[in-house]
């Protein structure tokens, strides 16, 4: 299938490693999230905190290197969305588990 025109780069350490492969996908689409994942890339369901915390703080550091916000402040807006949208959702899941 031929790349979509809003799709973001791949990390060139990833398209130089041929044993790289993609975990998680987002898209924003009709006003929805859009998610294509791998769920089985980890035994223990943990790891996917850890690889979400690792992701917040490289969101945390795009807003600073692009000049919109110090990455402490960045990081904690951040937390407080994920606060805010775990003790009160805006949505739940839906979907399928494709294979």
């Amino acid at each position: 299938m031929a790349a979509h025109p809003n799709e973001m780069l791949i990390p060139a350490a990833a398209v130089s490693n041929q044993e790289a492969f993609e975990i998680l996908r987002v898209w924003i689409s009709e006003g929805r999230q859009h998610v294509s994942l791998s769920p089985g890339v980890w035994d223990d369901p943990a790891a996917w905190g850890l690889m979400l915390v690792d992701l917040a703080r490289h969101v945390a550091n795009a807003y600073q290197q692009s000049n919109r916000m110090k990455s402490a402040a960045a990081l904690e807006r951040i937390k407080l969305g994920f606060e805010a949208e775990w003790n009160s959702p805006t949505d739940s899941p839906s979907g399928s588990l494709l294979t």
